[in-house]
């Protein structure tokens, strides 16, 4: 083993991972299924067409107790926290004092909490700029013996109702508490592929007997980070640190949907989170960008990858790649990048830089297939 193997933390279903035959890979500072022998093609498709299992147990996890909580949240993320209804939950963004996004996450009103979950990568720093921030105002509480696994693919719900008939009553965004397979479980309607699906956070100690519950259900496979990674891709979702990081903005980032109209200039709680100003300048007059998010299909059969240029036609610099592969349901080259604002419009066409050869790309809306969310 070494030494790198040897000091990354591994996952409640690391053993697991290993008898079904995984290929790990580090990641974000764990030891990760990247794929099982079945290969990424395969895993992906199978989500998309029946249902996938991941371990994101690398994921941060944690609770925000007190009853000023949700108006202590909002200080650090543009959202609308405080009108956040019982069991719902809401995509959010920490955002740093220029308007660049910390990190992405995910909240839902518990009742007794917010419970909150951020990426892994960003964990340790996320729980201690939000205890810096407003520990004072609530307890900010880590949950480091949680397990969260995810439950993905058109055929998810009836695996789920099979062990817990009551998920089925969730619509997408909502979560509830359930009882799978014996295991203590807080189930939300969500997910990271565009599908229908949930997300199930799970102490540690029962995360293998879940998983092996799940597993078991005819319906669904194990999924590994390889096609978690695809999946996203072509549901038009960000990946922190590649699609989105501490240098971009929300309105750079096409994630204004993220940001209600009572947080926007003229709202009733307009304002108040750090970069403010200029996050809100952006929305209100988009000729102050000076890049945009945008979806990118390639007219050859040329995979482009992340941090390849982005050109005019003329050989203008205008941008960058940050996330590209070959979709594998979509059947075509797609990526998502950086470029600038008079080339954002649909139907645009950029030249991307592959070994000095310039490969056709047009700007495409996204998702690149359509999602597939459960909303009653």
């Amino acid at each position: 083993m070494s030494a790198e193997s040897a000091s990354l933390h591994t996952t409640p279903l690391h053993a697991l991972h290993l008898e079904l035959g995984a290929r790990m890979v580090p990641f974000a500072g764990y030891s990760m299924p990247v794929q099982y022998p079945a290969g990424l093609m395969a895993e992906h498709l199978h989500t998309r067409q029946a249902a996938g299992l991941f371990d994101v147990s690398h994921m941060g996890q944690l609770r925000l107790v007190g009853p000023d909580a949700a108006a202590a949240f909002e200080t650090l993320t543009p959202v609308d926290v405080i009108g956040l209804g019982l069991n719902k939950q809401r995509y959010g963004l920490l955002l740093n004092d220029e308007g660049g996004i910390i990190d992405d996450l995910m909240f839902v009103n518990r009742g007794d909490d917010l419970f909150v979950i951020v990426n892994g990568a960003c964990k340790a720093g996320d729980i201690a700029h939000i205890q810096e921030r407003i520990g004072g105002r609530c307890e900010v509480i880590p949950l480091p013996d949680q397990a969260l696994l995810a439950l993905q693919g058109p055929q998810a719900a009836a695996a789920l109702a099979r062990l817990a008939p009551g998920t089925a009553s969730l619509v997408f965004m909502t979560g509830g508490r359930f009882e799978i397979a014996g295991c203590d479980c807080y189930v939300t309607r969500s997910g990271y592929t565009g599908e229908d699906g949930f997300e199930i956070s799970v102490p540690a100690a029962q995360a293998e007997a879940l998983a092996r519950a799940l597993l078991a259900q005819p319906e669904v496979k194990p999924i590994g980070l390889g096609a978690r990674n695809s999946l996203r891709l072509e549901a038009g979702l960000c990946l922190y640190g590649n699609d989105i990081d501490t240098t971009t903005t929300p309105p750079e980032a096409a994630l204004n949907w993220a940001i209600q109209k009572v947080r926007r200039t003229g709202g009733a709680r307009a304002g108040g989170f750090p970069g403010a100003d200029k996050v809100l300048a952006q929305i209100d007059d988009p000729a102050l960008l000076k890049r945009r998010r945008v979806g990118l299909v390639a007219r050859e059969r040329v995979p482009v990858r992340e941090h390849t240029p982005l050109q005019s036609t003329d050989g203008a610099a205008i941008g960058e790649v940050t996330s590209g592969l070959l979709g594998p349901s979509v059947n075509q080259p797609v990526a998502m990048g950086y470029v600038a604002p008079e080339f954002a419009a649909a139907g645009a066409v950029v030249h991307a830089i592959v070994r000095g050869k310039a490969v056709p790309m047009e700007v495409s809306p996204m998702p690149f297939l359509p999602a597939r969310y459960h909303r009653g």
